[in-house]
């Protein structure tokens, strides 16, 4: 399967891309919420967003593989950049087909491309898929953390 990893902006379709995203094959895994155009729309409009599509590149109708969405970030010391990762999204009927791979790889070219010193993501202990997948890119690091959760609005 040929794969085309794709960056985002908001001169693209976002209601196609919307729909095609509301329309995916997600699971439990993915914990995806329904998305909007005008959400897509204000989140792309922020300063040093990422957010990547992999689509189906054989001629075939462009089906949704999967997304990845990231920022850039800067420490407020020694002018350091990092890339942080907030999601990678597999759909669920095409996991182990080299699409997390590819998503993260675009990824680290673009940290790279970025002068980032460094990528940065986390996972839920209990992600035991995600925490395979990570491992297998043989990151530099892997960290133990503890994160906190504090809502500060009832939705």
């Amino acid at each position: 399967m040929n794969i085309l990893i794709s960056a985002i902006t908001v001169k693209d379709n976002l209601a196609l891309l919307v729909s095609q995203i509301n329309n995916a094959a997600w699971d439990e895994e993915n914990d995806i919420a329904e998305y909007s155009a005008a959400a897509l729309r204000s989140y792309l409009l922020k300063q040093d967003t990422i957010f990547l599509t992999c689509h189906k590149s054989d001629g075939e109708e462009a089906e949704l593989l999967g997304m990845a969405s990231a920022r850039l970030e800067q420490k407020p010391y020694r002018n350091l950049k990092w890339m942080y990762v907030d999601e990678v999204d597999v759909c669920s009927n095409h996991r182990g087909k080299g699409v997390g791979t590819a998503l993260m790889n675009r990824l680290m070219e673009i940290g790279k491309e970025n002068s980032c010193f460094e990528l940065w993501l986390g996972a839920e202990s209990k992600n035991t898929p995600a925490n395979k997948f990570y491992a297998a890119l043989n990151p530099d690091g892997i960290d133990e953390c503890i994160g906190y959760t504090f809502e500060l609005e009832s939705n």
